[in-house]
């Protein structure tokens, strides 16, 4: 399989975002979105998905995270659809479910080309280091939409939301990591379809 990247732009009135993306990496890069908390949940990211992972994002944080947390979720996305390509010789499907302290997640996902997300718990209100905790659904919908994810994650238990969210980011991130290596005994796309972009 060859090496798969990608390096997306995007910029709007709201943001301006910058991200390039390899998918046999080791969580190399640096991730500087102005969101002291995203940061974190993208150095872990990149660590538990084996991604090389660089991102620079400047957006209107006076307004709130909002705009930041779902565009850098947009372009990470675009790029691992990208990065994909036809998505030949993929494993496809994988899911984790992983503890953290107290708290625990899961995430169950396919690459299946069609966008859809289910997010299940509640996490205690507020925000933790400019990241407000109501962003951590927004941030796992934005990304699904654009890699054209099937994407179920839950929130079992806990009651730290830091513990909460870093459950989930490492869950979805374990589950990434399964579902798009490389499978030595598959030939062509994994659909009887034929395709898994559309």
């Amino acid at each position: 399989m060859a090496a798969r990247s990608a390096t997306i732009e995007r910029k709007t009135g709201e943001t301006d975002v910058r991200l390039s993306l390899v998918l046999e990496g080791t969580g190399a890069g640096a991730r500087q979105t102005g969101v002291g908390f995203l940061d974190h949940m993208l150095d872990l990211l990149a660590r538990h998905a084996r991604l090389d992972l660089d991102v620079s994002v400047s957006g209107d944080l006076q307004t709130g995270a909002h705009h930041t947390v779902e565009d850098t979720a947009i372009v990470l996305g675009q790029a691992l659809d990208s990065a994909l390509g036809d998505r030949a010789g993929i494993v496809r499907y994988g899911s984790a479910t992983v503890p953290m302290d107290e708290a625990r997640a899961s995430c169950a996902m396919d690459v299946s080309g069609r966008p859809f997300t289910s997010f299940e718990g509640r996490l205690p209100p507020g925000a933790t280091g400019g990241f407000e905790h109501e962003l951590t659904e927004e941030f796992f919908r934005a990304l699904a939409n654009a890699a054209k994810l099937t994407l179920h994650m839950r929130v079992d238990a806990g009651s730290n939301a830091h513990h909460m969210i870093e459950a989930a980011f490492k869950a979805f991130a374990r589950a990434l990591r399964q579902a798009i290596a490389a499978d030595p005994t598959e030939t062509g796309v994994p659909s009887t379809k034929g395709t898994l972009t559309a």
